[in-house]
């Protein structure tokens, strides 16, 4: 860190040593972000490399506020860089749209006009008849790509729209492909 001070050292402390911790923070939690998603997709390698890279530069942003604690502005950068860097790596997780989800789909009406379609279509699901509070239902389970998801809400509230349903993150998936190719269509 002190080559830092030795560059400009009457402007940098006040200036810019606020706006490096405040852009230090919101590096170092947004690879955080990335990261935990990473390990609960069981991407040990990506989140281990992931991880040393946010230690390195969070050691930065500490050790920057620690040798520099008369400043305020430091704290506030340090503060307000972890709130991006948060917000920004929720940004980067929804974007990138990674994994796989399971889609739950619980509907009283008829589901046989949906299903038909995601069977024409190569989505791979199970259909269960249950019974819920107000009687008969059906329960469709699919296991789709987290950027799938988007379209698929579309497809349910097209044939479905007041279809209940719940999404569930997955760590792996064996035994199969998504959507799964060939599905034969479904006859009632």
């Amino acid at each position: 860190m002190e080559w830092l001070h030795s560059f400009t050292p009457d402007f940098f402390e006040p200036y810019l040593l606020p706006v490096f911790i405040f852009l230090a923070r919101i590096t170092d939690v947004t690879i955080g972000t990335l990261r935990i998603v990473f390990l609960t997709q069981g991407r040990k390698k990506l989140a281990t490399l992931l991880g040393l890279a946010e230690v390195t530069v969070w050691l930065l942003a500490v050790s920057s506020v620690i040798q520099n604690v008369s400043g305020p502005l430091n704290f506030i950068a340090y503060v307000a860089g972890y709130s991006t860097g948060s917000y920004l790596g929720m940004t980067i997780v929804e974007r990138l749209a990674l994994g796989n989800i399971i889609l739950r789909l619980v509907t009283r009406k008829d589901a046989t006009a949906l299903i038909d379609h995601l069977y024409r279509h190569n989505y791979g699901l199970t259909v269960v008849d249950a019974t819920g509070r107000e009687g008969h239902v059906q329960i469709l389970f699919m296991v789709i790509k987290r950027r799938e998801l988007d379209e698929m809400v579309q497809i349910i509230h097209q044939y479905n729209p007041n279809a209940f349903f719940s999404i569930e993150d997955v760590q792996r998936v064996h035994d199969g492909s998504l959507p799964y190719v060939g599905a034969p269509v479904m006859r009632r």
